[in-house]
């Protein structure tokens, strides 16, 4: 075969790899997202990693850095894409915004992957790119959407042990460690050798991996947070919500809350005729009321009547207005029988364009749909954790409001400001039927087993219920179902080494990913002036 006839073939034997690797990349990523709820195959987050790394690691060598970049966000698509699309209830046009804007993250990592990949230690740097990626999503732009960290993973994972110990941003460092070390196993059976010997060198990063879960089993053997030997009755109460209005499900603002009321009535029956115990307070979830009860009569004497038929106190989600004009905020607000309303959380980490319009005076003359959203969400300052009237006493309640379950600093306050007892109220009204509602309540026994604390959860529609301090799920309701129970639950002091460790691992595991990127570019650089073409 001549030179000139060789050229195509040779082009479309380039071409026909080059789409194998595109789909493997694809692939990739799609193993990383089931291993999320709602499927929650975990393993597949430690293959997936170790997939993706060793395709960007194969090759040839020129033009590492451009393949990186390309695998890179078409993993990123595979990944975000079943992950996060459930956004599109929004909007087709939402979806295809998010999904294409965090499938950037992957073009990092593919980017970072293919920069490092001749540095020494290259399975620790190539993890730490992970908590980079994870580190940066997290607070870019407007505030981040870490919502697909691979810690959310662990909850049934032996590396969930580790939970207590390194936090979230912790165990997602060793998840993309586990997967990287499983790729330069891979590798090192490739490499030309005897079979026995590289069999012998790819038990190395298998062990280490098997070394790693080891100790992950040993670590979660930590005991939960000391009780303090007092128990606390929780009165739960999931109203339902006409989920099929989609975005508008919550418009119908006073039957929302009249669906509360309704239950909260059911819950005190079942527990005045000795079915239940009675609670000493009761858990209402997000926008139980969109309607500020301080503000409109109607309002106040439903919630009112509310109290006052379960003569105990009851945490309203509410939505109140101000602080000023033509602004909200969402709001946790304790409500007593006699006192009135003696304690308020605002919520601080709000959904930019489902609460609030980032850039607003630029964006809305633009989009006028974004009138959608409504008045402006304030974010709040204060940490949720409220010192309340309960029975005799005073109660110390940490509360995690919806959305905020993702962010780290937020949950640790609870822990960091002494509160004896976590609930979480949410929204997920317009998520039902998709995987919003299912990956939300996976997070929360991510936090219970991080924290070691009992969680109590109360929502608009979708699964709320009880997890204990390992992750364990004590109850959970079904999802467009109205449902109430009263659940016993320990108080609680202290605090585990996440609350301290984990910011500082993934500050310094994204520090050393930001270096690790920057010395193998400048190496790449080098060769690139050397003639190799390694930036293209």
């Amino acid at each position: 075969m001549t030179g000139t006839a060789a050229a195509p073939q040779l082009d479309r034997t380039r071409r026909r790899a080059a789409v194998v690797q595109g789909i493997v990349a694809v692939l990739a990523g799609v193993m990383v997202a089931l291993a999320f709820a709602p499927l929650r195959l975990w393993p597949l987050a430690i293959v997936g990693v170790a997939l993706f790394t060793w395709l960007v690691r194969q090759g040839e060598p020129a033009r590492p850095l451009r393949r990186g970049t390309r695998w890179g966000y078409l993993m990123g698509l595979g990944l975000f894409v079943p992950l996060v699309g459930w956004i599109d209830v929004l909007g087709w046009y939402v979806a295809v915004a998010l999904c294409g804007f965090m499938a950037v993250w992957g073009l990092l990592l593919g980017w970072g992957t293919a920069a490092v990949r001749h540095l020494p230690a290259w399975p620790l740097l190539t993890a730490a790119l992970w908590s980079l990626a994870e580190f940066l999503s997290s607070r870019i732009p407007f505030g981040g959407f870490g919502w697909m960290r691979l810690g959310f993973t662990t909850a049934d994972m032996p590396l969930g042990g580790f939970l207590p110990w390194l936090g979230v941003g912790g165990v997602s460092f060793l998840v993309a460690l586990s997967g990287t070390l499983l790729a330069w196993g891979m590798e090192r059976l490739r490499e030309p050798a005897p079979l026995r010997e590289r069999l012998g060198r790819g038990l190395v990063p298998a062990g280490l991996v098997v070394a790693i879960a080891a100790a992950g089993l040993l670590a979660g053997l930590r005991p939960a947070t000391p009780a303090t030997g007092q128990q606390v009755a929780v009165g739960m109460v999931q109203g339902n919500v006409d989920g099929t209005a989609g975005s508008g499900a919550m418009g119908y603002a006073r039957s929302v809350t009249n669906n509360h009321l309704s239950e909260t009535i059911m819950l005190m029956a079942k527990a005045r005729v000795g079915q239940t115990p009675l609670p000493e307070f009761v858990l209402w979830p997000e926008n139980s009321t969109d309607v500020d009860p301080t503000r409109d009569r109607e309002t106040h004497q439903l919630i009112g009547e509310a109290v006052l038929f379960a003569e105990v106190p009851i945490f309203v989600g509410s939505v109140m207005r101000g602080p000023g004009e033509n602004e909200r905020q969402t709001t946790g607000l304790w409500w007593h029988p006699d006192q009135g309303i003696t304690g308020r959380y605002d919520k601080r980490n709000l959904v930019p364009f489902g609460e609030y319009i980032p850039l607003r005076e630029t964006l809305l003359p633009l989009l006028p749909i974004l009138e959608q959203v409504g008045a402006q969400a304030v974010p709040g300052d204060q940490p949720g954790v409220l010192d309340v009237p309960l029975n005799e006493g005073r109660l110390r309640i940490g509360d995690v409001v919806c959305f905020e379950l993702a962010w780290d600093t937020t949950v640790y306050d609870t822990a960091r400001h002494r509160a004896q007892l976590l609930v979480v109220q949410s929204n997920n009204a317009t998520y039902t039927a998709t995987g919003q509602p299912r990956q939300q309540f996976e997070i929360t026994r991510v936090r219970a087993m991080e924290l070691r604390r009992d969680i109590v959860v109360s929502t608009t529609s979708s699964f709320s219920g009880h997890i204990d301090p390992r992750g364990r799920v004590l109850d959970k309701t079904r999802e467009s179902t109205a449902a109430s129970a009263t659940y016993l639950v320990d108080l609680r002091d202290g605090s585990t080494p996440a609350v301290t460790v984990g910011p500082w691992w993934e500050g310094i595991a994204a520090a050393i990913g930001a270096l690790a990127l920057l010395v193998g570019l400048t190496r790449e650089l080098r060769r690139h002036r050397g003639g190799v073409g390694a930036l293209e």
